[in-house]
Parts: structure tokens; sequence; C-alpha cells
């Protein structure tokens, strides 16, 4: 084994079928120890049995972290508070779990004397960036080690992955029924695969997790009310609940309405288009809610800045870059913000569709008598004048140029003629 060949490996391990086999591949391949990790964001059943079958796969140990609520509270609600939505659609539920998981395996890394992590991106996708960037920004002395970018690395199909794990007796349930690639936590399941590697077909309803197709949510219409704080859900209805209750029940009412799903094609960092099928029912309430709010909070200059910057964050989550100075400033000036963002959003479920039709809040800047058809003392309209003549000052000079202009070049045709 050579000198910089890693002695101890973390692996970030979700017990799938890439992993699975990524385990043993690295102990063989590197002649090393390798400790299984996982990380608990809220995936449902996925984790259920992973130690036993981590250590049966050949890990020295298996270490699972609940990191549920650090996940709402130090990753989520400041990304909601920020407003990012990457390319107008994506509500980033991959792209915000990544540099959490990253970090802690860093922790774990440091806690049982590792001298690498791994994990188990591919090449092509995001993930990989994501958390390679992390590792560096948290301990740059920790060898990364990518068994898809080595060129070692032949299991490269899901038959020849399955393959590999039969002949070692690994216990893996991936088979060619189980088509789509997926990622969940608490905040979205992501699909790929299948029909959309292509642009034409239809996503199919028996896709869906989280949600049901619209055609089959109720012809009733739901509503539920979300109570914010600083911009931090706080409760639903008026019960006070902590931000990973809120999100599940929020799952739970969104996705029984068919809300949240959405099919977009993205630009990769690395350079190429792929199509996902992304399920946030929770989450795209709470987009909602915390919108209609702010539109009631914030001043009319200070709301539009966010926006343009909440572009900026969400480039900087999906790119991976969450510990970086740029990042942490963002995250001062949204808090900023945030100060007055306290009140309650209604919303309105139905068929998909997602809607304020309330908000409230001690802080609101709306006035009604100003804002009102009616005539008042508030308002003296005649005021208007004035500002709009200034207003328009600089379009009306362009326009009398524009007709001087206009007539000095009709006056030099007719002269030629």
């Amino acid at each position: 084994m050579a000198d910089n060949a890693p002695k101890k490996v973390v692996l970030a391990y979700s017990g799938g079928l890439d992993t699975s086999v990524i385990l043993p591949w690295i102990r063989e391949t590197y002649g090393c120890e390798v400790v299984a990790y996982a990380a608990e964001l809220g995936q449902g059943d996925e984790l259920k049995a992973i130690q036993k079958k981590a250590l049966k796969s050949g890990a020295s140990e298996c270490i699972v972290r609940d990191l549920r609520s650090e996940f709402v509270n130090d990753f989520v609600w400041p990304m909601l508070k920020s407003g990012a939505i990457y390319e107008g659609k994506y509500l980033l539920g991959t792209s915000i779990a990544r540099p959490l998981i990253a970090k802690e395996q860093v922790r774990v890394a440091h806690e049982v004397g590792a001298d690498a992590v791994a994990h188990g991106a591919t090449g092509k996708g995001n993930d990989q960036i994501r958390f390679e960037v992390t590792y560096m920004a948290l301990d740059p002395s920790l060898k990364i080690i990518a068994p898809w970018k080595d060129p070692r690395f032949e299991l490269r199909s899901r038959e020849a992955a399955i393959e590999y794990a039969k002949a070692r007796n690994i216990p893996v349930e991936a088979s060619k029924k189980k088509i789509y690639s997926r990622d969940r936590n608490l905040w979205h399941i992501s699909h790929e695969g299948a029909e959309l590697e292509g642009t034409w077909a239809e996503p199919r309803d028996e896709m869906l997790v989280l949600s049901v197709p619209i055609e089959k949510a109720p012809n009733k219409a739901a509503y539920v009310e979300v109570d914010f704080e600083a911009g931090v859900p706080v409760g639903l209805n008026g019960k006070k609940m902590d931000g990973v209750e809120i999100i599940q029940t929020l799952n739970k009412l969104g996705g029984k309405h068919g809300v949240g799903q959405v099919d977009l094609v993205e630009n990769r960092l690395v350079g190429m288009k792929s199509r996902g099928v992304y399920e946030t029912p929770g989450g795209t309430i709470l987009y909602t809610a915390h919108a209609a709010l702010e539109s009631i909070c914030l001043d009319r200059d200070t709301l539009h800045y966010k926006q343009q910057v909440a572009l900026r964050y969400a480039e900087l989550v999906y790119y991976g870059q969450w510990y970086t100075p740029l990042r942490e400033a963002l995250d001062a000036f949204f808090d900023r913000t945030q100060k007055n963002v306290t009140g309650t959003a209604r919303i309105k479920l139905y068929k998909g569709n997602c809607r304020a039709v309330g908000v409230k809040s001690p802080y609101s800047l709306f006035m009604a008598n100003l804002a009102s058809f009616t005539m008042g003392e508030e308002y003296d309209q005649t005021d208007a004048k004035g500002f709009v003549k200034l207003f328009g000052l600089p379009a009306k000079v362009s326009g009398i140029v524009a007709r001087q202009t206009a007539r000095k070049r009709g006056k030099s045709r007719r002269a030629r003629k």
C-alpha cells in the first residue's frame, strides 16, 4: 500500500445499491478500514436495519446520526428566509442537505481518527461538488475518495453492481423494477431516470411518493394557517410546533392535495441539462406563506433587492458553496430583513394549487385607508401631479430629443431630394 493511501475512511453511506458496493470496493482497493456513516434527515424507513447491512458489507462500524432538527433549524429555515429558488422552480431539497451530511461526516472522521472521507456521487452530477467542497472547507487535510471518478472502478451499471453485491453476499434490494434514482429527506423527494431521461414523456403517476396525482386530489379545498416569528415558522393553526413537526404535518396535508410537484429541466453546475421531478409539498406551503407575509411586512426597496439577492443565494446552495463567507454575509442580510416578518398566512390547497388567501401581521405596512378607492384626507392626490412630472422628466426629455432628431432627419432627406 502506498504511503499516501488512506488507512481509515469514513463513507457517507445510505444503504442503497451504490454505497453498498462502494464500501467493499474501497476496502478491497485500498486495503483500509471503512467506517459507514449515515445521516437521519427524515428519509422514512430507508435507514431501517442499515447498521446490520453495513457491518455485513465489511464496515468496521456504522454510525447513524439524527440530524433532523439541525437540518431544519440551521439549514432549511435560513434558506426559507432567503426565499431562494433555483431556476424559478426547485426548492433545493437535495442541495440544502448535502453540506450538513458532509459536515457531520467530517466530524465523524475526527472522532474515529480517520484520514479520509468518501462518497458515492458520480462525476456527472452536482453532489460530488457539494460533498467535496464541504470537505475542503472544513478539513482540507482529509483525503477524498470518490470511486466513480477512479479509473479502477468498473461497476458502472446497475447490473454490474448487483452482480458484485451478490458475489460478496451483500444484501441489496435494487432491481430493474426500481427504475428511478431517488433522494429523500424531510424537505422533499427527487426522482430521476426512466422516462425522465428524455424531455417529451409525461412522468408516470406511480412515480410519486409524497403526494397524490393532481387528478386524484380531493374535490374539496383545505385551508391551513402558518404562524411565523421573525421569518421562522413556529406553528400551524395557532398551535405551537417545532420545525420538524411543522414540515411533517404540511407534507401530509400538501401531499394529500397534490401540492408541490415540479417537473424541471435544470442546468447542472457541471454544464449539462438534466430532468428531474421534485415533490416538496410542505416546503411549497411554507414558501407561499412566507412570501405572503413578506408582502405586507417588507418595504418596497428591501423586498425588491431581497428578491434579486435570493437568486444568488439559490446558486450558492445549489453549487454546494454553503461554507463560504458570501453565504454567511447574505444570511446576516436576510436575518435583518426578517426582523418584522411576524404574523400569520392563511393558505388554500386545491388540486395541486397552493395560494395565500389571507395574511396578517402586527408589523403590516398595508394601510387600508391609503390603499382604498375611497378618497380620504390621508392622501392628497394633488401631490401626485408634481411627483409624476418629476418622475417622468427623463422620459419627457428623451421624447423631446427624439422628436427634434426626427425633424432634422426629415428636413435633411427633403433637402437631398
